[in-house]
């Protein structure tokens, strides 16, 4: 159950000069990967399969709410970013859509939303949900959850070093110091599980079952020694986990050359690959 209090926003959306185009530059914020639709479904997808300890998926229906909000901020900030664009203009070109287009803006303000934003990204492309992940696992839904609101804090970022507009700076700084929040609350969730510890994900396979000559090896796949591979904290020494000991090694082909044999005669085959 949603509930929604009296058309009030979650915080202040003012707009000092409206700007088609920095309007379409919001759009990102909207519909794109690192955008808010994906974060509000996202959440709420891993609340409503989560098991386990209750406060997970409590904890994940409020900020799914929250993310809500801010898509109706953005929505709002690219709505008020639209006033006056061309198409409203009383001098506006004989062919107001033209000049629009020209000048940057999303042509798709014009002649399909009558000025409204919309669920697409800065290039009209829509949001399909191909990066809503809900695993399951909630280790993992927490580590996802982190790197999504760090590509979304960078957009934000982004989107703040590209409008001078007062308003437009301080609804930035509020999104950004909630991107902040929410990646040390998703940590802090992970931590609360196990953290390191609790790798690798998931960690309820026996890790004996698994084949111990590679499970901590970094392998580099040159041809030959003229050019040294990349070593690093993940070539060397114990293991972020705990659990062995990192070391390096050239990759050599062990499987030998596959054979799959001749093809079905039931197959749109040539005569010469069946038996």
């Amino acid at each position: 159950m949603f509930y929604h209090d009296g058309g009030k926003l979650q915080y202040h959306v003012k707009v000092d000069k409206p700007d088609p185009v920095f309007a379409k530059a919001l759009q990102q914020a909207i519909g794109r990967i690192q955008g808010e639709i994906r974060v509000c479904l996202q959440y709420m997808f891993q609340a409503w399969g989560s098991r386990g300890p209750k406060k997970y998926r409590d904890m994940l229906l409020e900020t799914g709410t929250e993310e809500m909000g801010h898509i109706e901020m953005l929505a709002t900030a690219v709505a008020l970013n639209l006033e006056g664009a061309p198409l409203e203009q009383d001098k506006a070109a004989n062919d107001p859509v033209v000049l629009a287009a020209m000048g940057g803006m999303n042509i798709q303000h014009v002649i399909s939303t009558c000025m409204a934003a919309m669920p697409v990204d800065s290039s009209g492309v829509p949001f399909n949900c191909s990066h809503v992940y809900a695993s399951g696992n909630a280790a993992a839904d927490m580590l996802a959850n982190v790197m999504a609101e760090s590509t979304g804090r960078m957009l934000a970022v982004q989107l703040f070093k590209m409008t001078n507009d007062a308003g437009m700076k301080d609804m930035l700084r509020f999104l950004i110091a909630r991107d902040t929040m929410h990646q040390n609350q998703f940590l802090a969730a992970w931590e609360e599980l196990g953290g390191r510890d609790n790798h690798p994900i998931p960690n309820n396979f026996p890790q004996e079952e698994e084949l111990s000559d590679y499970n901590y090896t970094f392998y580099t796949t040159g041809k030959d020694d003229s050019v040294a591979p990349p070593t690093g904290r993940w070539s060397s020494g114990q293991s972020i986990d705990g659990k062995g000991t990192f070391d390096l090694k050239k990759m050599q082909p062990v499987g030998g050359i596959p054979d799959l044999g001749y093809a079905s005669p039931q197959a749109a085959v040539q005569k010469g690959q069946e038996k």
